[in-house]
């Protein structure tokens, strides 16, 4: 039996779910989520098809002391809702920023969840950043959105290379002080 590292990352809660550090009881759900098309092509980092193992690596990257990237699990538990619901993390950057990434499980799209959750992080600052960055795909202005919902500024476009898609993908990118 393997036990559960602790995590130090604090738990943030809002009304309609919890923010909590990731585990190894995710892996299932994160899997089946990840492996869905439309939420690997929506992001820079998840591959399609999902190779074997590549959860189990995640997760355990995301509860190493020595992590560059601190990630929480968009959880409904409290709420009577599911227990992961999509994810969102911090990836520390140099002068005391971090960029923003995440993404929510189709069964819960187009329910502001990724706004809520981009803002409870914002508002909690967990890593009392100076400011954050993002950066969402031209062909997903559903994220821009949530940015912006969030007080993000747009910073102007890039490119960002997917690995879903095997190809470089318009990007624009946002920033926000805290």
């Amino acid at each position: 039996m393997q036990l559960e590292a602790i995590v130090n990352q604090p738990v943030i809660e809002t009304e309609r779910f919890d923010l909590r550090p990731v585990r190894r009881s995710d892996m299932g759900m994160i899997e089946m989520y990840a492996s869905d098309p439309r939420v690997a092509k929506a992001t820079s980092s998840i591959p399609h098809p999902l190779p074997p193992g590549s959860v189990e690596a995640y997760i355990t990257r995301a509860m190493s002391a020595d992590r560059e990237e601190d990630v929480w699990v968009m959880d409904g538990t409290r709420a009577e809702s599911s227990e992961v619901m999509g994810v969102i993390s911090l990836t520390r950057l140099d002068r005391n920023q971090s960029e923003v990434g995440y993404w929510v499980a189709p069964a819960f799209w187009n329910t502001h969840l990724a706004s809520d959750a981009v803002q409870a992080l914002v508002d909690a600052n967990p890593l009392g950043n100076d400011a954050l960055f993002a950066s969402v795909f031209h062909d997903n202005p559903a994220s821009a959105k949530v940015l912006t919902n969030a007080g993000f500024v747009y910073l102007g476009d890039a490119e960002t290379y997917c690995l879903a898609r095997d190809a470089a993908v318009p990007t624009w990118t946002y920033s926000r002080k805290l």
